[in-house]
């Protein structure tokens, strides 16, 4: 079996909790495929949105995973997420599923809470978030409230990054019943915050590894 992660931007800290949370869910035997392109991001950062030349690039890699003879597909980009929903009939056929990394975080933040905080510190990042919440609330018949927490971590190392965030967490306290950070290179403060605040916090790469794992399986890839 393999399996194919697809990053727009990437860090060590964050390839190294994907593929831990990848492996627990899949099994150690797996093949994992680490696909990069930052040019995507950057691209996105700079314009502001999703661009079709980097929407272009995203399903390129989706297609260059096939080839590759990946049995399914993790996006782990937040801010390009649409570009997954859009390339959803084309894996259908292909019959390589491409799985959002958060979109299972999305619905349990709303099974937890009408006013949902959401940490980010990409503008990029947090719109696209905020509009998959929204989605998959209606989805589940529900209204939600969203809370922004837009933070500026530029040249932090992680102790600064951890207290930033947990400082933006503590200004939420109150005003949220739950928690998104809305990039998975955050998963790491998950605990630190929820341990601050006393407020359920969600991160994505675990919600993502467990949605690929059922993927493998509705496919029969897996047990």
């Amino acid at each position: 079996m393999k399996v194919s992660l697809v990053y727009t931007g990437t860090t060590p800290e964050l390839i190294e909790l994907v593929e831990k949370e990848v492996r627990k869910n899949i099994g150690p035997d797996a093949e994992i495929i680490s696909s990069q392109d930052p040019t995507i991001i950057a691209e996105v950062r700079q314009a502001g949105y999703v661009t079709p030349g980097a929407a272009a690039r995203l399903i390129g890699m989706y297609a260059a995973a096939v080839q590759q003879g990946a049995d399914a597909i993790l996006n782990i980009c937040s801010s390009v997420g649409e570009v997954a929903d859009a390339f959803q009939p084309a894996a259908r056929y292909i019959g390589v599923p491409v799985v959002r990394i958060d979109e299972e975080m999305c619905r349990q933040a709303v099974r937890l809470g009408s006013r949902v905080g959401v940490l980010a510190t990409l503008a990029t990042t947090l719109d696209p978030t905020k509009g998959t919440i929204s989605r998959v609330a209606r989805e589940m018949g529900k209204h939600v409230e969203l809370v922004d927490g837009l933070v500026d971590a530029f040249n932090m190392d992680q102790d600064q990054f951890r207290v930033l965030l947990v400082g933006a967490a503590q200004k939420m306290a109150g005003k949220v019943d739950v928690i998104v950070l809305a990039q998975g290179s955050m998963a790491y403060v998950e605990q630190d915050i929820e341990k601050a605040v006393g407020i359920p916090t969600l991160s994505s790469p675990r919600f993502g590894a467990i949605e690929l794992k059922k993927a493998l399986q509705a496919k029969g890839s897996i047990a």
